[in-house]
């Protein structure tokens, strides 16, 4: 049995498509992987007003406060350009690809914004600066350590999405900082309908969502993914963390029946083939119902991955509820 990638290497994996080993989890408490996914309560359709604010205290409880609305935003992960975007912001700069998704920014729009040189890992704080940025928004448990040297110069705000309820959260409060609050609860309010709608009628078909990149790959779970936290709710998704020490044998997915699976490939330098392509070469993998039933479903990683946002959500709802009926 193999063990799975914390959640750092989880974020790591998302930007640089590094495995960590086969086959992994999310990171939370332990659960035995026999006991389903449990759907939570039906989602409330019903948006709270946003209040704008330059001083707040965020889903997370990390404290933010800005001496104005800001107007240039540098954005270090995904979830900042999603949020960006369905509030109609534009980031100064960024180094995501989700941008040039025809759902985002499209090709030619998402050229003309900056990209930020060093990569996910390690990006360059001269050029984070160079952009003079009101504000920058990074992965906490990636970028966190940029903050002493980012200090005096902008503001720096860590976030951590770990769920579909913390990312409505950040998009509120983005909104908030920004004075975007009509934008906000319209694009909250789009998301929740669609997730209620999705909710009424779950598939009873077995799903699997699986990242990585060559033989090595991961299982999202609810706990810490936030693609997956949706899918207890369409889905039958009986993948529970077993935290950072757990993972599940690849025998053990065998016997879960997986009728539907979602695979994210993700590249790293010049590595190229799809993952279920490179998979297709274990004898094991030809064994799963969804294979040999041709129900293997390569998704855009962008978005389903690294995305994170209402957005990016969305777009993963209207996929899976797809591929699910």
């Amino acid at each position: 049995m193999l063990r799975s990638p914390s959640r750092f290497v989880r974020n790591w994996l998302t930007a640089a498509a590094v495995g960590s080993l086969l086959v992994g989890c999310g990171s939370s408490s332990e659960e035995s992987a026999n006991d389903k996914a449990r759907p939570a309560a039906k989602t409330e359709v019903t948006v709270e007003p946003i209040k704008a604010s330059t001083e707040l205290t965020d889903t997370n409880g990390v404290k933010v406060s800005l001496e104005k609305k800001p107007e240039r935003i540098v954005c270090l992960f995904a979830l900042c350009d999603d949020i960006l975007t369905e509030l109609g912001i534009v980031p100064t700069a960024t180094n995501s690809a989700v941008l040039a998704h025809p759902d985002f920014l499209g090709e030619e729009k998402a050229k003309k914004v900056d990209i930020i040189p060093g990569g996910f890992i390690a990006p360059e704080v001269e050029a984070i600066l160079s952009h003079k940025p009101d504000l920058v928004i990074g992965l906490g448990d990636t970028h966190g350590k940029l903050a002493p040297a980012l200090k005096g110069a902008t503001t720096f705000w860590a976030m951590q999405p770990e769920t579909w309820q913390d990312s409505v959260g950040y998009l509120r409060d983005t909104a908030a900082l920004t004075g975007r609050t009509a934008q906000g609860e319209k694009a909250e309010r789009a998301f929740r309908v669609k997730l209620a709608a999705a909710e009424k009628t779950p598939s009873d078909r077995t799903a699997l969502i699986i990242y990585g990149s060559d033989e090595n790959f991961g299982v999202a779970t609810p706990e810490g993914d936030v693609a997956a936290s949706l899918f207890p709710k369409i889905a039958d998704y009986p993948w529970k963390s077993r935290g950072v020490e757990g993972s599940y044998s690849l025998e053990e997915i065998l016997a879960k029946d997986v009728d539907v699976l979602f695979v994210e490939t993700l590249s790293f330098g010049d590595a190229e083939g799809k993952l279920s392509e490179k998979l297709a070469a274990n004898p094991l993998w030809s064994k799963i119902p969804a294979v040999k039933n041709g129900d293997v479903h390569e998704v855009n990683s962008e978005v389903w991955a690294k995305g994170r946002g209402t957005r990016s959500l969305g777009l993963v709802l209207d996929e899976a509820t797809a591929a699910l009926r």
